[in-house]
């Protein structure tokens, strides 16, 4: 198969495949491991190709790991880079809030009628807890969250 791609078009090719190859390696899951590989290896291979059709400014081989990637200095600079970070950064207060939810529903339940919900019952029951926590960490953050440790493990 050929496909001719512009030069902007190849460097949103670029872009998309470092993205995914991002994002695919925070799984990390035994199972994953082959699928990773095969992600990370067709990365390559297609980084390889563009810097030989006219991206060569933008890509470099990395030693460490014997791969084509975005090289370094320009990395944090890509539409993609701010794609990866914003994700990380809303997964990282959306996984909390949910957490922080579902705590406090099973302590108002009690643990085995928790397990017995289903998510959807959960997401249903925890809504009022989850905008709580959502406007608490839109204003301030982590900055109150505090880590009580139980008198007996110091």
């Amino acid at each position: 198969m050929h496909i001719r791609f512009t030069e902007q078009e190849l460097v949103t090719l670029v872009e998309m495949l470092s993205l995914a190859a991002n994002v695919a390696s925070w799984n990390q899951q035994e199972s994953a491991d082959q699928k990773l590989a095969e992600y990370e290896s067709f990365e390559s291979k297609m980084l390889e190709k563009a810097a030989n059709n006219g991206l060569a400014s933008m890509i470099e081989f990395d030693e460490e790991t014997q791969r084509f990637r975005v090289r370094r200095d320009l990395e944090e600079k890509t539409f993609y880079h701010e794609c990866y970070e914003e994700f990380r950064n809303e997964s990282f207060w959306d996984e909390l809030t949910v957490r922080l939810a579902d705590r406090d529903l099973a302590r108002s339940i009690g643990q085995k009628a928790w397990e017995c919900m289903t998510e959807e019952q959960r997401r249903e029951k925890t809504i009022g807890w989850e905008k709580r926590y959502w406007e608490e960490f839109s204003r301030n953050g982590i900055e109150r969250v505090v880590v009580l440790t139980p008198p007996d493990e110091g």
